[in-house]
């Protein structure tokens, strides 16, 4: 038999309602990941697809809030000694992993203890996992007692860190920190990936590759609403992974998906009128639900030091300054992005500096750029070669407009077009005079963004792909980190950030923002700055 039809002919069964999910069942909430899922192990979850999916297996010991607050989770208190080096997790006694048949130690469930922790996290650590999350844990001191993370009984779990690193609780709402249960990654060992075995708020029901994967209320889970009510409201999450982004499109219009994230060519100008909303005629339909992303979209500019045998106009700060002015970021934002990104001058968000409302981005000022421009011609007057801005086929749109603006005031880029490995290869080498690149946040703290320009990362073993040395910025830094107080490494961190935007190792133009489609009978949703999927208090129409 043709395995197409065999594949096609089993999923037409499962989805057909053998498991009691039906078309129009109003408990079951259902999207689509275009992208698919390659496990459903937290120690793997690199992306947003496998975070969305496994967040809703799993819980950690922390979680971050919408307002990029850190609280307890299954911890029911953290705390830090004098030194900073010194965390104290205090374990809830009434979280539990579900029963699972044929799992010796699971078969009734049982309850998650301080050794569930240690064992999760130094299972991350372990080479043989090869978890993309290890480096969560480079801050914990392995000569410590427990190779620095230590149980106290059932209850209490103890971290020890190399020295105070402030940041550190953001690293544990990641979900690589998520609580797995050991007896079920002992039984399946590498089929661990297809045998979730979590605390969180739904557990795995079944998970057909590149077909479907349902997952179902875990009735074991310990969290009630504010009256009492037992989470997760919902009965299943059902998830499809059909790649074609019209299709999903066209699902969430006709009520088969309940939301759908993010905007693309398939269906962006159909969705959102000029400015970027939701045009009227969805109204009926969905909701556009949008907050800012704490990630940040810029130009890279490799930095040479002073000895280079090969000047080139870049390693002036008053062309990269001309150049900044140059940009029409309001005009970039509005018609190659439909709204979508908040235009910026600064690399740091503004929610991970204490600030609560983005600044209004720089005018065009092209006449303030030639002069820049101009002044430097008359330190160097011998003909300049051709400025070159390395990017990838994704942002050719956003390069020609650059490359436009930057004409008018006299400066010569031409756009190389390379391929997303190679790009990155050369960026990181130091081979491309200048990139486009973006920076995503792992954790919600300024830090994030602030160790890129830091001179011990210098790439390729860094994130510092512009070479940028500043002591002044590597001491205020490394201050910060000594510094308990949050209002004054906040006032650290502001300081750093107006350090970039005036040696401009990096010209940053807009803050991308996360952007959901929802429909309009689902209550409860929740929409965070780092874009992870909360579904605890969702309900559909009138549950």
């Amino acid at each position: 038999m043709n395995r197409t039809l065999l594949t096609s002919g089993i999923a037409a069964l499962i989805l057909s309602g053998c498991h009691g999910l039906s078309e129009d069942d109003s408990t079951v909430f259902r999207y689509n990941e275009s992208a698919n899922l390659s496990s459903l192990d937290p120690a793997h979850a690199r992306s947003l697809e496998p975070m969305w999916a496994t967040d809703q297996l799993f819980d950690g010991l922390v979680e971050l809030t919408p307002e990029l607050e850190v609280k307890p989770l299954v911890a029911k208190s953290f705390y830090v000694d004098e030194s900073g080096m010194r965390w104290t997790f205090v374990l809830r006694d009434d979280v539990y992993f579900p029963a699972v048949e044929g799992v010796p130690g699971l078969e009734s469930g049982r309850r998650v203890v301080a050794e569930d922790v240690v064992f999760s996290l130094n299972r991350i650590r372990d080479p043989k996992v090869a978890s993309s999350g290890r480096w969560i844990l480079d801050p914990v001191d392995a000569s410590a007692p427990g190779d620095g993370i230590l149980a106290l009984g059932m209850d209490t779990v103890v971290i020890t860190l190399h020295q105070p690193f402030p940041p550190f609780l953001g690293l544990l709402t990641t979900a690589y920190a998520n609580i797995v249960a050991f007896e079920a990654v002992e039984h399946f060992g590498e089929d661990f990936r297809s045998h979730p075995v979590g605390c969180g708020p739904f557990k795995l029901a079944w998970w057909l590759e590149d077909v479907a994967c349902v997952m179902h209320r875990n009735e074991s889970y310990w969290e009630k609403d504010e009256a009492g009510n037992a989470l997760p409201y919902l009965e299943a999450v059902h998830i499809d992974f059909a790649s074609d982004m019209g299709a999903e499109y066209q699902g969430l219009m006709q009520g088969k998906y309940d939301f759908m994230s993010g905007l693309h060519a398939a269906y962006m100008e159909e969705l959102l009128d000029e400015e970027g909303g939701l045009r009227l005629e969805h109204a009926g339909t969905v909701r556009l639900e949008k907050v800012p992303f704490l990630k940040t979209d810029y130009i890279g500019i490799t930095l040479q030091p002073d000895s280079a045998s090969e000047w080139n106009p870049l390693q002036d700060v008053r062309i990269r300054r001309a150049m900044s002015l140059a940009i029409d970021r309001d005009g970039i934002a509005r018609h190659l992005r439909r709204g979508a990104v908040v235009p910026t001058q600064d690399f740091v968000p503004p929610s991970l500096l204490g600030e609560l409302r983005h600044a209004h981005a720089p005018k065009q000022e092209l006449v303030a750029a030639g002069l820049l421009v101009d002044s430097v011609r008359l330190d160097y007057p011998n003909e300049w070669d051709d400025v070159m801005l390395s990017t990838t086929s994704d942002y050719t749109d956003l390069c020609a407009a650059l490359q436009f603006q930057w004409r008018a005031i006299g400066l010569n880029v031409e756009v190389e077009v390379l391929s997303s490995s190679t790009h990155r290869e050369q960026v990181a080498q130091g081979n491309s005079m200048m990139f486009r690149k973006s920076w995503l946040a792992d954790y919600a703290d300024a830090e994030n963004f602030l160790g890129l320009f830091h001179s011990k990362n210098f790439a390729p073993s860094g994130p510092n792909y512009t070479r940028y040395n500043e002591p002044a910025f590597d001491s205020t830094l490394d201050q910060a980190m000594l510094e308990s107080d949050l209002e004054s490494r906040l006032q650290s961190y502001r300081s750093m950030n107006a350090l970039i935007a005036m040696d401009l190792p990096v010209i940053s133009l807009f803050h991308d923002q996360v952007t959901h489609f929802v429909r309009n009978d689902i209550s409860g949703w929740v929409i965070s700055p780092v874009n992870r999927l909360d579904l605890r208090r969702v309900r559909k129409g009138n549950d």
